[in-house]
């Protein structure tokens, strides 16, 4: 079946906003924390999240399977193999969202021959939302929306974008390389925003991540112009063994 990325991914934001007021409800009244297996916070809200994606992306798109965060973790595991998927991270920044800081999203990526062609991200606290395909890449801020685009490193320095929740002796070692002028402080997926709006030049992560972190930042961020790679500088694909990244680096726009 074709698809028309382009109205595809104008129905994919409706949905992730659909999704957002579902967090939101959650948000704004009283929550439990649970733990996960590997010890990481989930709560009602992402399994709120997640019911709405899944109803809505398998409306919109029957015949593709979708991988869902909270759905792998209960050992509900699609077929992937014909390398045309859906990546959700229905609550991305949970930590972020028990600190009621606002800096988590609704993530929503879409894989085709194992590479990431279109996505969203959306901040419903924030109300603000990314998306990226092969018509480029824009934000929706209070109701406005803009075009936006990566940009090329400054010859004065690099500013970095850092996640609120991760770091470590070897991320902090590979920063004292680069020529660094200012660092921005994100949670979640937005940081891959924050690179693809020209407003941060580098976003390194030595870490383990899942797929669905990252499959709608690196689409959004490929759209605007940028690019990202593994740590050795091979292309990163989705469809791996237990949707695992073992680390990447996403930058900007190439000088």
């Amino acid at each position: 079946m074709t698809l028309d990325l382009e109205r595809l991914l104008t129905d994919v934001a409706v949905a992730a906003r659909k999704a957002g007021a579902a967090i939101r409800r959650h948000y704004e009244g009283e929550f439990a924390v649970d733990r996960k297996a590997d010890g990481s916070p989930v709560t009602a809200a992402d399994h709120a999240s997640e019911a709405v994606m899944i109803h809505e992306l398998q409306r919109l798109t029957p015949e593709i399977p979708v991988v869902s965060e909270e759905q792998v973790e209960a050992g509900k595991i699609p077929d992937v193999s014909g390398g045309r998927f859906w990546l959700v991270d229905p609550l991305d920044g949970t930590k972020e969202f028990v600190k009621r800081n606002g800096e988590f999203a609704v993530v929503v990526g879409l894989i085709i021959d194992f590479k990431p062609v279109a996505g969203v991200i959306y901040a419903p606290i924030l109300d603000t939302l990314y998306a990226g395909g092969e018509g480029g890449a824009w934000r929706e801020k209070a109701g406005r929306k803009e075009p936006i685009s990566a940009r090329a490193a400054a010859t004065d320095g690099l500013v970095v974008a850092i996640s609120r929740s991760h770091t470590s002796e070897k991320f902090e070692a590979y920063l004292s390389t680069l020529s660094l002028k200012g660092r921005v402080l994100c949670g979640s997926a937005l940081k891959f925003g924050i690179l693809a709006a020209g407003e941060a030049d580098i976003y390194p992560r030595f870490g383990q991540t899942m797929e669905w972190d990252t499959a709608a930042g690196h689409a959004i961020l490929e759209a605007a112009g940028g690019r990202m790679e593994t740590k050795d500088g091979e292309p990163l694909l989705y469809g791996k063994p237990g949707f695992l990244n073992h680390g990447f680096i996403a930058r900007g726009r190439a000088a």
